[in-house]
């Protein structure tokens, strides 16, 4: 029974160290997350009503961050993958044919300012970014994330030119580039399809003019997390306008390791519970050939002074612990391949029933029976034949 426990929480652990190993090699829509620092920055209509005005504060507050001793690049979006502030709506494509009660399937949106994509390390796949000449003269352009792009058009290189529209009352606008896709709901789960909108834009939603007032700035650069750098970006801020607070300060990378928390937090509780049931198993298994080997005392020396060899007599009990590891790792085989399917929502890109992982445990586990057997068989070997018969 031990042996059958430690089984089953062993796989388990062990499939939740593929699900995490599989996490970590996935290309989350950004590089390098530890040199990004984000904050959120909300410019309330109270406060300027023109939404002009915001933009160009917005345009200012990011040329001060750019401006700062060891910045890379800065750049803002509505929202930051894997984080809360999501947007989804239908999109209109232009040579697709809609029923006036039709509605387009959900896409996500996100709007975001000239150099997001080169600040989070995203990479453009076809076309190019927005630029803040796009958003002076108010282009009509938009990017779209690679899934959307190949399953309206299979080659993210024939999306570029394309248009689409967030209802069917607003403006086309054309497609200038298809970007990487990004995992915005944790690297363990699939990329949505998304919309990437100036920040900025003519009219949207009905709102002429439209702009963002909520974006979170994300700033690139080699001091990020050093002494000193998040009040030079507070500063940059507040010369702005001192009176803009900064809300949700964090790094990309805080974000990342977030988002892993569950798989983190699971892979740790079932580590502690398998190495407590596999201590078990050994404590388990060796108490039954301990026992064995005292209450065959005078068995052993018979076996002994008819010759026998030592060797051959400490076979005969690591058989005996081999066969008890045989019958447990049996039942914790069907067990397990029947209860690693409840927690098939924590894998990612693994198996409940990984072939791998079944083998490495159940090699693991034999091989720790051989141990936690051999030890006490040990003790034939002090068996004194004459002595055992007379003690009887």
């Amino acid at each position: 029974a031990q042996v059958a426990l430690a089984l089953v929480l062993l796989v388990s652990s062990g499939l939740m160290i593929r699900t995490f190993l599989a996490m970590r090699h996935v290309t989350p829509g950004f590089r390098r997350p530890e040199e990004v620092l984000t904050v959120r920055i909300s410019i309330p209509e109270d406060a300027v009503k023109d939404a002009g005005q915001v933009a160009r504060m917005d345009q200012e507050i990011l040329k001060k961050l750019g401006e700062l001793p060891g910045v890379i690049s800065a750049a803002a979006s509505s929202a930051l993958p894997m984080t809360e502030f999501h947007s989804n709506d239908p999109i209109f494509v232009s040579d697709r044919t809609y029923t006036d009660s039709q509605i387009p399937p959900l896409r996500r949106f996100k709007f975001i300012t000239p150099g997001y994509f080169q600040t989070l390390g995203n990479s453009i796949v076809a076309g190019r970014d927005l630029s803040w000449t796009d958003i002076q003269n108010r282009t009509p352009g938009v990017l779209v994330s690679e899934n959307l792009a190949r399953e309206y058009w299979h080659d993210p290189a024939k999306a570029i030119g394309k248009r689409l529209r967030q209802n069917l009352k607003e403006e086309w606008r054309e497609i200038i580039g298809v970007v990487a896709d990004e995992r915005d709901d944790g690297v363990n789960q699939k990329a949505p399809p998304i919309v990437y909108w100036p920040f900025a834009m003519p009219e949207f939603w009905g709102q002429k003019p439209m702009v963002a007032r909520s974006l979170a700035f994300a700033v690139r650069g080699s001091r990020t997390g050093s002494s000193g750098f998040l009040a030079q970006v507070q500063q940059a801020v507040w010369s702005v306008d001192p009176n803009l607070p900064l809300a949700r300060v964090s790094t990309l990378d805080e974000i990342y390791r977030k988002s892993m928390a569950r798989t983190s937090f699971t892979l740790v509780m079932l580590a502690i519970a398998g190495g407590m049931a596999l201590l078990l198993g050994l404590v388990g298994i060796y108490g039954v050939i301990s026992y064995s080997v005292s209450q065959r005392t005078r068995e052993i020396g018979i076996r002994l002074a008819l010759g026998a060899k030592e060797a051959s007599v400490k076979q005969m009990f690591v058989r005996h612990g081999l066969g008890l590891s045989a019958v447990g790792l049996t039942i914790g085989l069907a067990a397990a391949g029947m209860l690693t399917r409840l927690m098939s929502s924590l894998l990612f890109d693994v198996s409940p029933v990984d072939p791998l992982t079944y083998i490495a445990v159940s090699v693991l586990l034999a091989l720790a029976g051989v141990v936690a057997s051999y030890v006490p068989a040990l003790r034939v070997t002090r068996v004194d034949p004459v002595e055992a018969l007379r003690a009887e």
